[in-house]
């Protein structure tokens, strides 16, 4: 969840650390600091909330320094203060965390015997006690911090420095991501390659389990054995990193109008005239007999969808399932069960450990993922990367339509691969395929209605969003995005489950936000709105002009859509979803890119 970044620089290094910072902020945001060694001595500055703080705080108080590291914190142990902010220090150490160490109060009370008390509530700060005593121990820096790694439990990734070494930095990560960057006389470390493209785009990751002696000469990686190896340094194209709002004024709404463009260019990436084109090594979907979806968050939403696509398209069972469950629970995998996880960062903790359940057990691991270098994908059998681009908003938008796009796309491929799908229905699919840009453009267009309606619905404590089939995991990303930016408690339910107990909750002063485009389950859904309306409820449809004109009288708000495909309805209807979303949070006046107790790539547990 939080941003670390390392440097050793040619020139001050404190300008840099917050540059990097600022493009790792989305990982969190409720503290920030940098630490620095200038002739000989260990120095750090930290401040509590968004970064504009701490770099407010060096304009008064500067740091001097060509070898530093930085943090940005999003809280796990201990509240977002100054005393709890990052890089902690402790006697000729400082670190930065991201991760948990699940084994800290032992080792806690380890040292405590050694007459060593902690300062703060943080587990990272008895990383650098434990280092720390090893110095005292008569450890160097590089022993010091192999031994103390050793001993740490749980998901980590950390950089260390240290008084009186102007050209070193120790870098490790077990369970969360970490790269090294390669200068020109200089390196870098940090949580991603995001952090590190204005600095360099010569990237090395290291694996589950390096660590990493970092100078200015260069990176000797150890495995967890200790065993020197070599990593493959990789060249990251600079415009995938790039982290701007292009005259938007926040990355959501500049994420939201992207959409047409991302979703052309992923198609264009995978289609070769009517072929659907895998990255190699492909799948035989002849040979599946089922698939396991596991994701979180939204990119569960998108698994859920996709279960429709694969059982009515290419006739293959699906489960779906939470990866933070699923990994726990440990279900059989039976032979010719193909596992695929979703995930936007590639990073994702529980989708990472769900993974790793699956590897020897599933026929193949696939996954559908934004950073085509990231762990689940290169732990993957198959890596499906989505082309959306990087995704700053912490509410993700154009990342889940690119999902779904793509996991429509493999399920029409299983389709004609399992005989489903004729060459001419396929044909006509993909041409209707290749038209959802310009809907989507047209969609766009109606942001104004859009906006109206989530002002009036702004004004409510508790929203609810009803949808059936397809619709059904729509509503549930819809109420989603509402509670993720603009703080409304918001719930979501299959339309047929009304009569089962939400419609106790139907009065004057709760919304039904109902996604009901003109399909086959049409009638249903608009009985069901009905029975809202009927009891005092206020209706806001969401449907095109045919649905909205059948739907009646009565209607409080409607938002109407482009005619669309059903079999793409999905894709299409997220768009207002995501913009009522983002106008009800203008409304209210909150944070909508870096919302409150959030963070873009959930890292831990």
């Amino acid at each position: 969840m939080c941003g670390i970044v390392g440097v050793l620089g040619k020139h001050e290094v404190a300008p840099m650390l917050v540059e990097a910072l600022k493009r790792l902020e989305y990982r969190g945001y409720d503290s920030a600091g940098i630490a620095t060694v200038n002739g000989g001595l260990l120095d750090r500055r930290r401040a509590v909330g968004k970064l504009v703080n701490l770099q407010d705080l060096l304009v008064h108080d500067p740091l001097a320094g060509k070898a530093g590291i930085g943090h940005t914190r999003w809280a796990t142990h201990g509240a977002p203060t100054e005393r709890n902010a990052h890089p902690h220090r402790a006697g000729k150490v400082s670190v930065v965390h991201n991760g948990i160490i699940e084994n800290f109060r032992e080792l806690r009370a380890e040292l405590a015997d050694q007459g060593l008390a902690p300062e703060t509530e943080t587990d990272t700060e008895t990383v650098a006690m434990l280092v720390s005593h090893y110095l005292a121990s008569g450890l160097g820096p590089v022993e010091a911090a192999s031994k103390a790694l050793g001993r740490l439990e749980g998901a980590f990734a950390l950089a260390f420095l240290f008084d009186g070494e102007e050209d070193l930095i120790v870098a490790a990560r077990k369970g969360s991501p970490l790269a090294i960057g390669h200068g020109d006389g200089e390196m870098f470390v940090g949580s991603d390659a995001i952090a590190l493209a204005p600095m360099t785009d010569r990237i090395t990751y290291l694996e589950e389990g390096d660590w990493a002696v970092v100078t200015r000469a260069g990176a000797k990686i150890f495995d967890e054995s200790g065993a020197p190896v070599q990593r493959e340094e990789k060249r990251v194209r600079l415009d995938q990193t790039q982290v701007d709002k292009a005259g938007y004024k926040h990355f959501m709404a500049k994420e939201i109008a992207q959409q047409p463009t991302v979703l052309a260019e992923a198609l264009g990436a995978y289609l070769n005239g009517d072929e659907i084109v895998l990255p190699s090594p492909g799948l035989d979907f002849a040979e599946v007999d089922r698939l396991v979806l596991v994701a979180c968050g939204t990119a569960y939403y998108a698994c859920l969808t996709a279960k429709y696509w694969f059982e009515k398209l290419a006739r293959i069972p699906v489960e779906v399932d939470i990866a933070s469950e699923f990994r726990y629970r440990e279900p059989p995998v039976t032979k010719g069960t193909v596992a695929l996880f979703a995930s936007q960062s590639g990073e994702t903790a529980d989708t990472l450990a769900a993974l790793r359940y699956c590897a020897g057990r599933a026929d193949r691991i696939v996954s559908v993922v934004n950073v085509e270098t990231s762990t689940i994908a290169r732990e993957s059998d198959l890596a499906l990367p989505i082309h959306a681009g990087v995704e700053v908003g912490v509410a993700s938008t154009k990342a889940f339509t690119c999902q779904l796009n793509v996991l429509l796309l493999l399920a029409i491929k299983a389709a004609e691969a399992r005989g489903h799908m004729e060459a001419a229905e396929k044909s006509e699919l993909l041409a209707q395929l290749r038209a959802l840009p310009g809907l989507f453009n047209a969609a766009l267009d109606r942001d104004g209605a859009i906006a109206d309606a989530a002002r009036k619905i702004s004004e409510a404590r508790d929203v609810l969003f009803l949808g059936r089939g397809m619709m059904y995991p729509l509503a549930l990303e819809g109420a989603l995005k509402l509670k993720e930016i603009s703080y409304i408690h918001a719930e979501a339910y299959a339309s047929g489950e009304l009569k089962h107990g939400p419609i106790a909750l139907i009065d004057k002063s709760v919304p039904v936000i109902v996604m009901a485009p003109r399909d086959g389950l049409f009638d249903k859904t608009v009985s069901n709105m009905q029975e809202v309306m009927a009891r005092g409820g206020k209706v806001c449809l969401i449907s095109d002009a045919r649905g909205i004109e059948e739907a009646g009288d009565g209607i409080w708000q409607s938002i109407t859509l482009p005619e669309v495909d059903e079999r793409l309805a999905p894709l299409l209807y997220a768009l207002p979803a995501q913009l009522l979303a983002y106008h009800a949070a203008i409304a209210k006046g909150t944070d909508v890119d870096q919302p409150r107790n959030l963070a873009k790539s959930v890292t831990v547990e």
